[in-house]
């Protein structure tokens, strides 16, 4: 090559240095926060079809079931989601975690493994929850929660294998995939409930029947869509190692998941013993109100958590410590906007729900809205306890919440009703976020700072 040869092609090299964005340029901080505020709106546009359809679906059978037969739903769906935070503990909050590290370079092989999993936590939890319905058709007062309970049954291996259809696109932060998924099951669920209330067959046992008929077809749906877009495996890992991987991992969060449900929805089966289903309606009926800004939290805990995982790992104490204030303040600041709105409407808001039903219990709005809002706090600390794979500080936080809960939740719900629910439910969430700082701050004490290595710093002689 000659000279001139060679000074054109150091030239053209020189004009694309220049021409290539500076990691402190505005070209650069700019494209770089359009990519995720794009990514966070799909990832909101996913949870919100799911969680808008379920919405949608609470709000239609408050209006066109009997108390009881709505606070059948209530109560059983209070149990589902307790198998979907086991569920969670065990296989995808594990599968977020490990896909970033041990698995990140396998995943689709990872997937499969993980698939199997789904299919023998399934079996136990269909067993248990059948049985249960069983013992109350035989033993219970009323006729109606055992027939929801096998109707929830049913549809719950379709419900979850949806759910890990969904973390699946997020294990490469690419939210599209699955909200295109979720159109499906928006639109399944919300026709399949207009057709089954049009033909007269309405009730618990038939809406959870189209939950998992939506969940089914949607999961097939991302199944094709999960196969072309995941690079080819390099190898399967076993069964046993993926299990004790998960195991090791979720064992902590299992038990966090149980102590962090008690909190939040034991007071649905506490008010119903005590007061009976239709108490379970109204107090489910409020639950709605706060259904959107937790299931868009939910998106966004689940989009920053391998983000979290790697910032943490490589950035050390002060990066995780400063991630941490930020979710929080971004979370509360949210639940602030959203309760802004809806406390001023909420006696329109029951009306239009639900054609004038519950509106005695519309006074309690600003009381969720301040339990929703001390909540939101603790999800900055608990994104990177996650992350830091330390379930187990979440588990005593939650731990202490639920002691809350039940020392003072269910007297004060024996006494007081709606009322005591709404006080206990603000005074456990906010030991549980006191407690979640605190564990954070000790966990990220022992984090590394990352060191400048020297010998990538000054050049060779």
């Amino acid at each position: 090559m000659s000279d001139q040869e060679k000074n054109g092609v150091a030239l053209a090299e020189a004009e694309t240095a220049d021409a290539k964005p500076s990691v402190f340029s505005r070209e650069f901080i700019f494209g770089k926060l359009l990519r995720w505020i794009t990514k966070g709106g799909l990832a909101v546009l996913d949870y919100g079809l799911i969680s808008g359809s379920n919405f949608l679906l609470g709000v239609l059978l408050g209006r066109w079931m009997s108390p009881d037969q709505y606070g059948a739903y209530a109560l059983s769906f209070s149990i589902f989601i307790l198998v979907s935070f086991l569920y969670q503990a065990l296989l995808l909050e594990p599968l977020s975690v490990f896909s970033g590290s041990v698995y990140r370079d396998n995943i689709r092989g990872y997937l499969k493994a993980t698939v199997w999993m789904h299919w023998g936590i399934s079996f136990v939890v269909c067993a248990i929850l059948a049985s249960v319905a069983l013992i109350g058709r035989v033993y219970g007062h009323s006729p109606v929660f055992p027939i929801a309970l096998t109707g929830m049954t049913i549809a719950t291996p379709f419900v979850l294998i949806h759910g890990l259809g969904r973390r699946g696109f997020y294990l490469k932060i690419s939210p599209g995939p699955a909200a295109f998924g979720s159109t499906f099951y928006c639109i399944l669920v919300t026709g399949g409930v207009f057709f089954v209330y049009h033909e007269g067959w309405l009730s618990a046992f038939t809406a959870f029947l189209v939950m998992g008929f939506a969940a089914l077809v949607s999961g097939i749906v991302m199944l094709f869509q999960l196969n072309a877009a995941l690079d080819p495996a390099t190898g399967r890992p076993t069964f046993r190692d993926t299990w004790k991987r998960h195991w090791e991992y979720g064992r902590w969060a299992l038990g966090a998941c149980v102590v962090g449900w008690v909190p939040n929805y034991v007071y649905v089966p506490v008010v119903s013993s005590f007061s009976g289903l239709a108490a379970a309606a109204e107090l489910r009926a409020l639950m709605n109100l706060a259904a959107p800004v937790l299931q868009t939290y939910a998106a966004l805990s689940m989009l920053f958590l391998p983000f979290a995982a790697r910032v943490q790992d490589e950035g050390g104490r002060a990066a995780a410590s400063s991630l941490t204030k930020k979710l929080a303040a971004l979370f509360v600041a949210g639940a602030l906007a959203y309760w802004a709105v809806i406390i001023p409407l909420r006696l329109q808001i029951f009306h239009l729900l639900y054609a004038g039903k519950y509106s005695d219990s519309a006074y309690l709005v600003p009381f969720f809205a301040i339990e929703t809002i001390v909540w939101s706090a603790s999800l900055g600390p608990a994104i990177l306890l996650r992350a830091m794979e330390a379930p187990r500080a979440l588990f005593f936080a939650n731990l202490a919440a639920s002691g809350v809960a039940l020392i003072f939740g269910i007297p004060a719900t024996r006494y007081f009703g709606l009322r005591g629910v709404v006080a206990s439910m603000i005074f456990a969430n906010a030991v549980y976020v006191v407690v979640a700082f605190i564990l954070h701050g000790r966990k990220v004490m022992t984090l590394k700072s990352p060191t400048l290595n020297l010998s990538d710093a000054v050049p060779a002689d």
